[in-house]
């Protein structure tokens, strides 16, 4: 469920060829931007308010979630190979939990984390998961790491690069606490869209013949934009120093 390996051949199919060039927009989409990124709009809107403010904190979990993409790729590789709805809901679960953990406990206790290190490691999460998803563990430890305890620490250090985010912006203390939560809400239910989608197009994916070949080009190319992810953050960090 966790591994493939590619078969030699070289792949020709319409279907795959979308796929790829949907990754590629991404590719080019996170290369020019930064993960976890709050707009200058909401940036500024959380700034102006205070007291409790649910439904615009939840409208802002929700946007942040289906924009990130950097969690949206995680995503991917982890229900990747998931074929039962009861897998999917252990390891999606496992994720929120971590991510929601250290996003509220982050802002809560104001953790002075640097933001390029954290995003890094978030970018090296989804480096893993797909040589996860490619076997490579297997093919030069000889072992499989525990992919849930994998999910879940890598869920806090996804929700820990949030709370760094947040951190940046001085949200009022009135409401906080109901604020943060109500974010929260809208990042599972951001969450929640975006796996639909994810699964609806896997599981169309998944009817063609050549979905395992494909498979391993597509697991290459999202570990090559982990690694562009990674790239990015630490060299951002070296120049802001």
């Amino acid at each position: 469920m966790q591994s493939v390996f590619a078969d030699g051949r070289p792949w020709r199919n319409t279907r795959a060829a979308a796929i790829l060039s949907a990754l590629a927009i991404l590719l080019l989409w996170a290369s020019s931007a930064a993960a976890h990124n709050v707009t200058e709009g909401d940036a500024g809107y959380i700034q102006e308010i205070w007291g409790v403010n649910i439904i615009p904190f939840m409208y802002l979990g929700a946007k942040h979630m289906v924009t990130g993409y950097d969690h949206i790729l995680f995503l991917l590789g982890v229900v990747f190979f998931l074929y039962k709805m009861k897998d999917v809901g252990i390891y999606v679960s496992l994720f929120a939990i971590g991510h929601s953990t250290t996003m509220l406990l982050g802002v809560w206790f104001g953790w002075g984390v640097n933001a390029y290190i954290v995003d890094a490691i978030i970018g090296l999460s989804v480096v893993y998961k797909a040589l996860d998803n490619l076997g490579a563990y297997q093919r030069w430890f000889g072992v499989q790491p525990n992919t849930k305890a994998a999910t879940l620490i890598f869920g806090f250090f996804h929700g820990t690069g949030l709370a760094t985010k947040i951190l940046d912006y001085d949200i009022a203390a009135e409401g906080l606490l109901t604020n943060l939560l109500a974010f929260n809400v809208g990042v599972e239910l951001g969450q929640i869209m975006a796996l639909a989608v994810i699964l609806i197009v896997m599981g169309y994916w998944r009817k063609s013949p050549n979905f395992f070949r494909q498979a391993y080009t597509v697991n290459v190319i999202m570990m090559s934009m982990g690694f562009i992810l990674m790239g990015y953050q630490i060299t951002g960090y070296f120049v802001a120093a």
